[in-house]
């Protein structure tokens, strides 16, 4: 649920005080620069554009009190550079990304795979990653139809779920989804 006046409420708690939702924020990495054409795919740094996308949306996250315990990024240097600048943008030190080959090219299910596989004491992680699986990802887990996440777009989703690997299909719920272009985040 998005509440315009407080951010986003991103954590239940049962009458336990245990904590029973995990929060995945995914983010589809900024725009790249295709001025060197020899360069390979995955040494494509961000274009000025993506310089200038990644801390506002750093920023939007950072006004919605979006602060993911770890950070999991493709080591593609597009993906790796809008996770390190969307961390300072929220006050998380570097040391806090984790990178995973599996997550570059990834299709949906290749993703899923590595979220069902995050440590259960994790509450909320943030992903960066690629299209068509990031907008694939969302659209199976959350049964939105968002069609295209464009670059540097980011969606919330929560899961009513205590293990990582009991997320599924269709069990998601879209907590936010914005992108630099975007004047209102839905």
């Amino acid at each position: 649920m998005v509440s315009a006046q407080s951010g986003i409420e991103l954590e239940n708690e049962s009458t336990t005080g245990v904590n029973t939702m995990k929060t995945l924020t995914l983010v589809r990495h900024a725009k790249s620069s295709w001025n060197h054409p020899g360069l390979a795919d995955f040494k494509r740094p961000l274009n000025k554009r993506g310089e200038r996308d990644a801390p506002t949306m750093g920023s939007r996250l950072a006004a919605q009190h979006i602060r993911p315990q770890i950070i999991v990024s493709s080591p593609a240097v597009r993906a790796l550079t809008t996770a390190e600048v969307i961390a300072s943008a929220l006050g998380n030190q570097p040391a806090e990304i984790i990178t995973d080959d599996r997550i570059f090219h990834a299709y949906s299910d290749q993703l899923l795979n590595v979220i069902r596989n995050f440590d259960a004491s994790l509450q909320h992680v943030m992903l960066v990653g690629h299209n068509p699986g990031l907008t694939d990802l969302v659209e199976q887990l959350a049964q939105a139809e968002i069609s295209n996440i464009p670059t540097c777009g980011i969606v919330v989703l929560g899961f009513s779920v205590d293990r990582w690997r009991d997320v599924s299909d269709g069990a998601g719920e879209m907590l936010l989804y914005d992108y630099p272009k975007n004047i209102t985040p839905v």
